[in-house]
């Protein structure tokens, strides 16, 4: 099984996926959009790999950090939820902030990933309780999480659609206080409206 890769980006595509050049042999690896918008074509890259064997293809599956791999590991073990919808979660929340959407049972929050439904996310939130309490993974519950839960709150209240939060909060760092995460998804909601 090939559990990371380490080597030269030849080419990303629109469609998630990089081609990392190894020793000579091309590896097509799918990745989320914020994992591909940093693989530069040209530059040298290390991916941890998850290898997915089925009965009909083999894919691999890149994450720049471990953590983000374990959560995708857990995250695909739970009934009904495959590579594609895993790596949809992902890109929405990084794995910090989804241990913290399960922690306070935010089923709002799952739904934002696109291809989450209400009983899908309420099934994911009850399966991943237990999943995901990897000691790498447990981080107290900061601000972080709950900042943007208040944020995706108020932007919800001011009348912003479900589409246009998800994609404004995939871009906005989990780290910020809430007040600084709120002034700067206006700022860009504004930009992309005017």
């Amino acid at each position: 099984m090939i559990g990371s890769l380490r080597g030269k980006v030849l080419d990303r595509d629109l469609d998630g996926t990089a081609l990392v050049e190894v020793a000579g042999v091309g590896y097509q690896v799918h990745v989320t959009e914020r994992t591909l918008a940093e693989l530069e074509p040209g530059t040298e890259t290390f991916l941890y790999v998850h290898h997915h064997v089925t009965e009909t293809a083999e894919s691999l599956f890149g994450f720049r950090a471990k953590d983000e791999r374990i959560t995708f590991q857990h995250l695909i073990k739970t009934n009904g939820v495959g590579p594609t919808l895993a790596m949809a979660v992902l890109a929405t929340h990084p794995p910090a902030a989804l241990v913290d959407i399960v922690a306070n049972n935010d089923v709002a929050a799952l739904t934002l990933v696109s291809g989450v439904g209400k009983k899908t996310a309420e099934r994911l939130l009850v399966e991943l309780r237990d999943r995901l309490s990897l000691p790498m993974l447990d981080t107290p519950a900061e601000a972080s999480g709950s900042a943007v839960a208040d944020v995706r709150e108020a932007l919800t209240g001011l009348g912003y659609g479900t589409d246009e939060i998800r994609e404004v909060l995939r871009d906005l760092p989990s780290d910020a206080p809430s007040a600084t995460l709120l002034r700067d998804a206006l700022k860009s909601l504004g930009a992309k409206r005017a």
